[in-house]
């Protein structure tokens, strides 16, 4: 885990909370659910079945990815929404530790590195029912304007 007084913070409240919005049709198909976005830590789970399988029977690493990326920017956008700015993802490092078929999986991140301009975060996901590492990433994010996030 991050060790928080060695990490260097922008001014933000650590008990707010800010909730991921607007709803997301692609979280839904992955069936994530975020049970908790502060700027200092976001946690999420999601019950594993086939339909996020990929050919060999195992969780498909897009999964793995985007549990991660979803879970660093969410805390990134806390930490930004504190000055009316937003939060692009620039990378994503995820490693795939061990193989999980069916059950629970717990995920959570934390700040590496919060600055005005760049955020780096970082996540775990584990199995619910003993623990053990299944996936680890990193997401550095760019802190930016949201009106010069245009289409």
């Amino acid at each position: 885990m991050v060790d928080l007084h060695d990490t260097e913070f922008v001014d933000v409240d650590p008990e707010v909370l800010v909730p991921p919005s607007p709803p997301s049709a692609f979280l839904d198909v992955l069936g994530l659910v975020v049970t908790l976005v502060s700027p200092r830590r976001v946690e999420a789970y999601v019950d594993v079945d086939e339909r996020l399988h990929q050919p060999y029977g195992l969780v498909h690493g897009g999964v793995h990815a985007a549990i991660i990326e979803t879970l660093c920017s969410f805390g990134a956008a806390g930490v930004a929404a504190a000055d009316g700015r937003g939060a692009v993802g620039l990378s994503n490092s995820t490693d795939f530790v061990r193989p999980h078929r069916v059950g629970r999986l717990d995920a959570v991140a934390t700040p590496i590195h919060l600055g005005r301009s760049q955020h780096l975060w970082r996540a775990a996901i584990t199995r619910a029912d003993d623990g053990k590492l299944v996936a680890q990433g990193q997401v550095r994010l760019q802190v930016v304007d949201p009106a010069g996030l245009g289409g």
